[in-house]
């Protein structure tokens, strides 16, 4: 018989994914789903939640939640908890865009606002869900970071410091939580085909990606929840505290 603390299915576990109604969180709810988890996705409106709930299937219910709000996360997570009765895996993917140079006269605002959706809001995410996954026999948490935190674009210090510190809380979480089996990881996207991607042109798109891709394109959200389902998985038992690059072999290339 195989045992079943390496088990390569999610099938009755309980997700929560924040930022799941577009983009990369929206994948990977479809995909967490289709797996035979029961999904809790979170996004800011509960429409765009609703909606992708309703595709997910009965398992998966809708609540809506800005992340920036601490009070607002301790309510909906709590309230995800009684209505599945458990939490076993936390996927913290929402985000914003923060381009903005160091002049800009937004800049300030623009920096707390990525810090307290990209970072703060991950520790809150893990602090209010921890009693939960405690009683988890698979924990599994992902942080969805950044290429940018593994290096830097110009103009983009609140976006680079906030995924930069992603890599650190997940590895000062790792730490923390490794005793007690709960594992904690996360994934550096490169160029992935999203919201926040749709506003440049397709053919700088494909400049960029050739010049700086080994696989010369952009990836697919898909791409990253595949990757984010693998960490989540309870046979992803002895891996925990790494950053992993989704990025088609960006940061593998000097030139």
């Amino acid at each position: 018989m195989p045992d079943p603390a390496l088990s390569r299915s999610i099938a009755g576990r309980v997700a929560i994914v924040t930022g799941a109604a577009s983009g990369m969180g929206l994948a990977t709810a479809r995909l967490f789903a289709s797996e035979g988890a029961a999904v809790a996705v979170i996004d800011l409106d509960l429409a765009a939640s609703a909606a992708v709930a309703a595709e997910c299937g009965g398992s998966a219910r809708a609540y809506a939640l800005d992340v920036a709000d601490g009070e607002a996360i301790a309510r909906v997570v709590a309230q995800i908890a009684a209505d599945f009765g458990r939490i076993d895996i936390l996927v913290n993917n929402a985000g914003v865009s923060s381009f903005c140079g160091l002049d800009g006269p937004a800049y300030e605002e623009i920096w707390h606002r990525a810090l307290a959706v990209m970072l703060t809001a991950h520790q809150r995410m893990v602090r209010a869900a921890l009693p939960w996954l405690r009683q988890s026999d698979a924990a599994r948490i992902v942080n969805i970071a950044s290429t940018e935190g593994l290096g830097a674009t110009p103009g983009d210090t609140p976006y680079v410091a906030a995924k930069t510190g992603v890599i650190g809380l997940t590895r000062g979480l790792a730490v923390d939580l490794g005793p007690e089996g709960i594992t904690v990881n996360c994934i550096c996207p490169g160029p992935i085909r999203t919201a926040m991607t749709d506003a440049v042109a397709e053919e700088h798109k494909t400049i960029f990606a050739k010049r700086r891709t080994a696989l010369k394109r952009y990836g697919e959200p898909e791409e990253v929840a595949h990757i984010t389902l693998s960490l989540v998985l309870p046979a992803a038992s002895y891996i925990t505290g790494v950053a992993i690059p989704v990025d088609g072999g960006l940061t593998a290339r000097n030139a």
